[in-house]
């Protein structure tokens, strides 16, 4: 069943502060192999005009994903997860993030589509710090599979 047009526009709550730590971006900066020292290295962040170390751009990832379950989530959506695959994702930053962020998310659902039976729904995470400062967008494109032809019946049976 396709998703419902009249939630395009619906924003959420912004989430609970997550405040971003040393050891966190040392860890994710490892993970996806970036050996930037900045990722790291204080001393080499604050040479880089930083107050601290800063995170790799796809860092916030973790953050606006998370933040997406709300919208996900919403029973009203009627959003089959089970189904889903992650499409696209993109960032616009204001500025890096940096350890000692405490850091606020707020989505909203900028789009709904169905397209060969899939549904298409893209949400925009604007993160904000405690101060209140725009810190990055990011845009996350999430697609539901349409239902095999078989499940597609026993659906409609009540089968399944």
């Amino acid at each position: 069943m396709a998703l419902d047009q009249s939630f395009v526009g619906r924003t959420y709550p912004p989430t609970d502060p997550y405040e971003v730590g040393r050891e966190k971006i040392r860890e994710f900066a490892e993970a996806v192999g970036d050996a930037h020292p900045a990722y790291t290295d204080p001393d080499a962040a604050k040479a880089l005009g930083h107050p601290d170390v800063i995170a790799p751009p796809t860092f916030v990832f973790s953050i606006t994903f998370k933040a997406a379950g709300q919208v996900v989530q919403d029973p009203q959506l009627g959003l089959d997860y089970s189904r889903v695959v992650h499409g696209d994702q993109k960032f616009a930053y204001r500025r890096p993030v940096r350890a000692g962020d405490r850091l606020t998310v707020t989505s909203t659902i900028e789009a709904v589509k169905s397209m060969a039976g899939n549904d298409i729904l893209d949400i925009r995470g604007e993160v904000h710090d405690e101060a209140g400062e725009h810190v990055v967008t990011a845009w996350t494109k999430l697609v539901a599979r349409a239902a095999e032809p078989a499940e597609a019946v026993a659906q409609a049976d009540g089968k399944a």
